[in-house]
């Protein structure tokens, strides 16, 4: 199947795929060829790419929209979209950490900012996560 991934700095990603996981709201959603058509709304974390040759591409994801047409190709526009090899583990912590101090320093804090804060925080973590996993660490 089609497959794209597009972020506010251009296209990612493009190739015809086997299936792809993607993170939603609802939870992870694997998508196979022929897939009814859908728009879902993507959660910060890990979208597994599966190649036509059997290997896995792995991606971390920080929130976006997911499409299925109706010729069964699946685009997402993605916030931030960022492959496991391209991570910097000790940059992503260190954004988390600063994140997490803006939490605790912050007494009234605005729902608003509340929420931007915690979603730097699980862009981060997935980030961190998926960039271990692909080092094995």
């Amino acid at each position: 199947m089609e497959f794209k991934v597009v972020t506010p700095h251009g296209v990612t990603y493009n190739d015809t795929i086997e299936k792809v996981t993607v993170p939603t709201l609802a939870g992870a959603l694997t998508i196979l060829d022929q897939h009814a058509p859908i728009v879902s709304v993507l959660a910060a974390g890990e979208m597994v790419i599966h190649r036509m040759d059997g290997s896995t591409v792995d991606v971390a994801v920080s929130g976006g929209i997911m499409e299925i047409v109706s010729s069964g190709a699946v685009y997402i526009m993605a916030d931030t979209a960022e492959r496991a090899e391209e991570i910097d583990i000790s940059r992503a912590e260190a954004a988390k950490k600063r994140a997490e101090e803006l939490l605790t320093q912050q007494k009234n804090i605005a729902d608003v900012d509340f929420a931007r804060i915690q979603a730097s925080i699980e862009k981060e973590l997935a980030r961190i996560s998926i960039g271990k996993k692909y080092r094995k660490l």
